[in-house]
């Protein structure tokens, strides 16, 4: 099992004979991120011209670093992309969209939804959409947050270091094995308010790799997608050294939670949902507006 924080360097040598040229791919190490970029990580499609240095990160490492620009692709929380948006463009595959579930937050004893304000709640990080969501539901500045990497909130939390947790990736599945209550699902809060799936994160490419790079690029990201999805066993095996307390069985349902049609490219519901998050959350001033998202496809 790879520590969160590691970076991993993975070079892929395309079969082409033309000269080559490396980009960097930030991604969590988590079970779904693995999945999606299966095929890249042990040369499984035709790169062409385009190798893959792979940086594994925890999702809000990744989104400060994409404030920096120093990832020519990377992985992104939806919340974080309108701080980036002059910089990288959205590739209109590798979302993560929750379709009625999503982030949780849990806490040792049942409450009220209600009774989250004023609390202490652990959070994975403030530019990540599940803690955007959270401002949502319950008012900005309503309760109290300190941030704790996201595999480590389930433990913060049972040990009494907060009041609740705001939980992403897999301890969506785990947290009863904690002793933990769920409180609120937010993806379920967020489609029984808008009709709509929550975009919790997507991939971004920089603009100034040329508009022809970035269609390239898309097009080997789309592949590597369509390989696991084809290829789902091998797929989900490779993903089981970041599926962190889950067997092959719970990784391979949390990988079809995160990883499907949604993830092959957002279409016109999941780009309406990210535009209904990103107008929701300037209204709170939590992000600035973004008049126009373009997707690379």
């Amino acid at each position: 099992m790879k520590d969160h924080d590691t970076k991993q360097t993975i070079s892929v040598t395309p079969n082409s004979p033309t000269t080559t040229r490396t980009l960097t791919l930030g991604h969590s190490p988590d079970p779904d991120d693995a999945f999606m970029f299966y095929a890249l990580a042990k040369g499984r499609i035709d790169t062409g011209a385009w190798r893959f240095e792979h940086v594994l990160q925890d999702i809000q490492t990744l989104n400060e670093r994409a404030m920096r620009g120093e990832l020519d692709i990377t992985a992104i929380s939806i919340h974080a992309y309108p701080f980036v948006a002059d910089r990288y463009a959205l590739t209109a595959c590798g979302c993560s969209m929750g379709d009625g579930y999503g982030p949780m937050i849990v806490a040792r004893e049942p409450m009220a939804i209600e009774a989250l304000r004023g609390k202490t709640i652990a959070v994975p990080g403030e530019r990540t959409t599940a803690f955007l969501a959270l401002n949502l539901l319950l008012g900005r500045s309503s309760f109290r947050h300190s941030v704790v990497m996201f595999d480590q909130i389930l433990s913060h939390v049972e040990l009494g270091q907060a009041d609740a947790g705001l939980i992403i990736h897999e301890g969506q599945l785990t947290y009863s094995r904690h002793k933990l209550h769920k409180i609120v699902d937010l993806g379920a809060w967020w489609k029984e308010s808008t009709s709509l799936p929550l975009p919790l994160g997507g991939n971004c490419i920089r603009r100034d790799l040329g508009n022809s790079a970035m269609t390239d690029v898309t097009r080997i990201l789309r592949q590597s997608i369509e390989y696991s999805l084809a290829h789902r066993s091998e797929a989900v095996d490779h993903a089981l050294a970041y599926a962190r307390d889950m067997g092959k069985e719970l990784a391979d349902r949390f990988v079809g939670m995160y990883v499907n049609d949604w993830t092959l490219d957002y279409g016109e519901i999941g780009r309406k949902a990210v535009r209904e998050l990103l107008r929701r959350g300037h209204e709170i001033g939590m992000v600035p507006k973004l008049n126009n998202i373009e997707f690379i496809s």
